[in-house]
């Protein structure tokens, strides 16, 4: 019954991926079918940790972060965890050898969130490949399955589409993160005082990051890049949407893509994969 309990695992997985992010579990059904649960499990255990630091203000989120930690190092260890996230996490890493370094630097970034509150340049790049850049590969290792010369030859594409979305949601997440959470993540700006010329370094630098994951896309294995196609064009449309709208607004309120126009992203990327033209 072990299978059992593998699947009831791995299900939890998919369920908190679905229930927290619309967009990424739009983007991993379009994936291939074997592709998804070790996909789901990789979003649900990232989820878990960064609602511990975001979201559980009343209780010892340190000791909660750290507990976890531990708690995701034996699991790997053991094979088996009765946390469902956890066993679940445990299994995509240890079926595809998943790099520990990838989640070290992972809980390093969540405990920044903890203790740091603003960033130089050296902890701001060092903040996105934790948070981000080592999420996109640990999914790369997923979708190259074993074949190390494809993954190194994709891993700077995957590390550039993982900090463009996480770029994106920061300016997405201005507001929430400056006024609730007190935290401040691109160097030298002031929300207190955020400028056009300041949104516009900002997005310049994102941009670079989205062009050059598109050129990784394209070299995807091809069970893996529609999905990673969509879930790119999803973030480059709130992209565009944050660059038409003024600081001010981002200081006010949450830019959202709406749902019927995420419809019309995945009918146009179907066609366009269809014909063979990403």
């Amino acid at each position: 019954m072990m299978h059992l309990f593998h699947d009831v695992s791995s299900e939890c997985s998919q369920i908190t991926t679905e229930r927290y992010s619309t967009s990424f579990s739009s983007a991993i059904r379009l994936l291939d079918k074997d592709l998804r649960k070790p996909i789901y499990q990789i979003y649900g255990f990232v989820r878990f940790a960064d609602e511990i630091v975001d979201t559980f203000h009343d209780f010892d989120k340190i000791n909660l972060l750290n507990e976890f930690k531990k708690e995701t190092y034996l699991a790997i260890e053991r094979g088996i965890s009765l946390n469902p996230i956890l066993h679940s996490f445990q299994l995509v890493v240890n079926q595809y050898h998943i790099d520990h370094h990838l989640i070290e630097a992972f809980f390093n970034s969540m405990e920044s969130d903890l203790t740091k509150f603003a960033y130089d340049d050296k902890g701001y790049r060092e903040y996105i490949y934790g948070s981000a850049e080592v999420v996109g590969l640990m999914c790369l290792y997923v979708f190259c399955n074993g074949d190390e010369a494809s993954y190194l030859s994709l891993k700077p594409y995957a590390k550039a589409l993982g900090a463009a979305f996480q770029k994106v949601n920061f300016l997405r997440d201005v507001k929430a993160d400056s006024e609730h959470l007190n935290r401040v993540y691109f160097p030298g700006v002031d929300f207190s005082n955020f400028t056009q010329h300041m949104k516009n370094e900002i997005e310049l630098d994102i941009e670079q990051d989205f062009k050059m994951a598109y050129k990784g896309i394209l070299m995807l294995p091809v069970k893996a890049r529609f999905g990673v196609y969509v879930a790119y064009k999803y973030y480059l449309s709130l992209f565009k949407k944050i660059k038409q709208s003024k600081p001010k607004m981002l200081l006010e309120d949450r830019i959202r893509i709406p749902n019927y126009s995420k419809f019309f992203i995945l009918m146009r990327a179907g066609l366009r994969s269809q014909f063979n033209i990403l």
